[in-house]
């Protein structure tokens, strides 16, 4: 028998507690298993369990043996598990859960062009503007955007994403163009209120310096779009993902604010409920949206 069976043959004799048990489970002889663990023993140069004709208990050596054992086995049905996937033909329905902005902008054009390449897959996309609890609510897929808040969640980093300072040209020749952090103190900044956390705080940092500043406006919002229109309008300016105001910053609708100094990053997550068990779909779109966002950002200079 090969090493990894041994493995396996010990954690059945461990958990049946018998010989005469084990031999009923694999459907052998009891003379056939002790001479299993007899030769298991011999490979191994050492007992694993002590044994009378009513009694039977586990070595230090045999604990170790098994402990260390139940670690392998599980790595190693993990591995087939990907391996299985990695051939698996993606089907079936898949539920994603996407905040209603990048929702929109991003994943639904995805969800379009991923569908043409996997037709057997049916695609329930939801938004929200709350990111949604993915095993209350039967979510294959959470698409979140920022540092995700529990370091135990299952996250993958499907593309990278930069918060950005920006105001319309109008505004800025009204109001000039800061040059320092504190100089936002001064001016009219629209703030998006989000998940009810204090707002208003803007972090920078430019080399070893940081800035914490609290920003004042006429307008706030806690809806990303309505704030974005604000500013396209001239009102101010505003704090926003990349992936948001790119567009308008190539076509100099937007200007960026104090670009020399950087704010939090805002990178783009694809979140699953559970590490084990991911199902071909799931794989697949990960994989199709992280070389689709990858592939993007190369050909526009990593800026969406």
């Amino acid at each position: 028998m090969n090493d990894l069976s041994d493995l396996a043959f010990f954690s059945v004799l461990v958990k049946q507690g018998s010989l005469a048990a084990v031999a009923r489970e694999l459907g052998v002889t009891p003379p056939a298993v002790t001479k299993r663990l007899a030769n298991l023993e011999q490979r191994l140069g050492v007992r694993l369990l002590n044994r009378t004709t009513r009694t039977m208990s586990v070595t230090h050596e045999g604990e170790i043996y098994l402990a260390e054992g139940a670690r392998i086995l599980t790595e190693i049905e993990e591995l087939e598990r990907a391996v299985s996937r990695s051939r698996a033909v993606p089907k079936g329905l898949l539920r994603i859960n996407a905040t209603f902005g990048f929702g929109r902008k991003h994943i639904a054009p995805a969800v379009s062009d991923f569908i043409e390449k996997y037709p057997e897959i049916e695609v329930q996309l939801q938004l929200s503007d709350r990111p949604a609890n993915l095993i209350d609510q039967a979510y294959d897929i959470g698409i979140r955007i920022g540092e995700m808040p529990d370091a135990r969640i299952i996250a993958r980093k499907i593309a990278a994403n930069r918060r950005l300072l920006c105001a319309a040209p109008a505004y800025i020749k009204r109001h000039g163009m800061p040059s320092v952090p504190r100089d936002l103190q001064k001016q009219q900044c629209i703030v998006l209120r989000e998940n009810d956390a204090a707002y208003g705080s803007w972090h920078l940092h430019k080399g070893k310096r940081q800035e914490s500043i609290k920003v004042r406006g006429a307008l706030s919002s806690n809806d990303g779009e309505t704030t974005l229109a604000w500013a396209l309008a001239g009102h101010g300016i505003l704090m926003r993902s990349q992936w948001d105001v790119a567009a308008y910053l190539r076509s100099g609708r937007l200007v960026e604010v104090l670009a020399d100094w950087s704010l939090p990053p805002s990178d783009i997550y694809a979140v699953y409920p559970e590490r084990l068990n991911l199902s071909a779909k799931v794989t697949a779109f990960v994989d199709f949206v992280s070389a689709r966002f990858a592939s993007r950002l190369s050909e526009a200079g990593d800026s969406w």
